[in-house]
């Protein structure tokens, strides 16, 4: 029994008496009481691979603010770190693979991890916050897309202009679908195993497919996506597990991204939702997609931009309200309370 289902429910288009929120990265640096058990924890990586503290810091921003939904701490690399690449994280660099994949023999050897041996302490996290939460709000598992898990794993890290994976891509594409067809079944293992421990629903982050053509979008991404959503678990614990999709930069996709399968489309800021709405029609619901920049804003102009959204997408079901992309570190606590308040009441006023 689920105290507050209108996440949940929005995600299936059905009927809610506000438009739920939650916030991409919610638990982060933004918070002082992450930065206190970041400190505490001794490293980022400490942090996720400890159940206790990721529980923790999963469950602050619930503290604070009357969110919707909760989303599990993690990170989307540890499905590399799992299959043995060596997840490491550099002071101001972000995250980094000390065995990226550049040999042909490398990415032959490549399988998926098992996550019940492998990943065991995400799952036991899963587990641990759902019973922290008591049934309080919804618990979203995740994983990163199998082009984007992709990227870090070719690239060893972030990158400005992907040349590695885009040289891989146009030069060698057997051996970039050969990584794809290993992160994607490493991805359902994943995600079923979480929503297995606990998860009641579960997004994928496709955060660097939009860096694609439109052609090689298709093939290298959307593609692994569609047989993500096909082989996903549906119903657990006697009610739907809601999926959804976010392809940072995906806009121009927006009607085959919506037919891939998931329930949910999530959508960054340079999309108008209106415009959006019109395109997907009652396909999926649709999540976001406020600038997280204007979350830098006075009182007034964070309350006029959650008006617009939620005016944007309009009257009717289907609508998780959410930044565009996660939460900026720099953001002031204060200012998301005033968007969650502002989100709650004015779509209340509007039912």
């Amino acid at each position: 029994m689920i105290q507050n289902d209108t996440f949940l429910r929005a995600l299936l288009r059905q009927p809610t008496p506000y438009t739920p929120l939650w916030i991409m990265r919610q638990a982060g640096r933004y918070l002082p009481e992450y930065n206190a058990t970041r400190a505490r924890a001794g490293s980022f990586l400490d942090l996720c691979k400890n159940p206790d503290l990721a529980t923790e810091v999963t469950l602050q921003p619930l503290a604070r603010y009357p969110l919707d939904a909760a989303i599990l701490f993690s990170d989307i690399l540890t499905i590399p770190d799992a299959m043995g690449l060596g997840l490491y994280f550099a002071e101001g660099e972000g995250p980094k693979l000390e065995r990226p994949l550049r040999d042909e023999w490398e990415i032959r050897n490549l399988s998926a991890p098992d996550p019940t041996q492998h990943l065991r302490y995400v799952l036991d996290a899963v587990a641990q916050i759902r019973r922290a939460l008591g049934g309080s709000v919804p618990l979203i598992g995740f994983s990163g897309s199998p082009f984007t898990l992709a990227c870090y794993m070719v690239e060893g890290g972030g990158s400005e202009d992907f040349h590695h994976i885009k040289g891989m891509l146009y030069r060698r594409p057997d051996l970039l679908h050969q990584i794809l067809e290993t992160t994607t079944e490493a991805v359902i293992l994943y995600l079923n195993a979480q929503i297995a421990a606990g998860a009641q629903a579960v997004m994928v982050f496709d955060t660097w497919g939009g860096t694609l053509t439109p052609a090689a979008y298709q093939e290298f991404s959307l593609a692994y996506l569609s047989r993500i959503a096909a082989d996903l678990t549906r119903h657990a614990e006697g009610r739907r597990v809601p999926s959804i999709v976010f392809t940072k930069g995906g806009g121009l996709w927006l009607e085959t991204i919506a037919d891939a399968g998931f329930d949910a489309v999530g959508l960054d800021w340079t999309i108008d939702i209106a415009q959006a709405r019109r395109r997907v029609g009652d396909r999926v619901a649709l999540q976001g997609n406020m600038d997280p920049s204007a979350l830098f804003g006075t009182p007034e102009g964070i309350r006029r931009e959650v008006s617009r959204v939620l005016e944007g997408f309009g009257p009717g079901a289907g609508h998780v309200f959410n930044l565009g992309h996660g939460i900026s570190r720099f953001t002031d606590p204060e200012n998301v309370a005033i968007m969650v308040e502002a989100v709650h009441s004015f779509s209340c006023d509007s039912r």
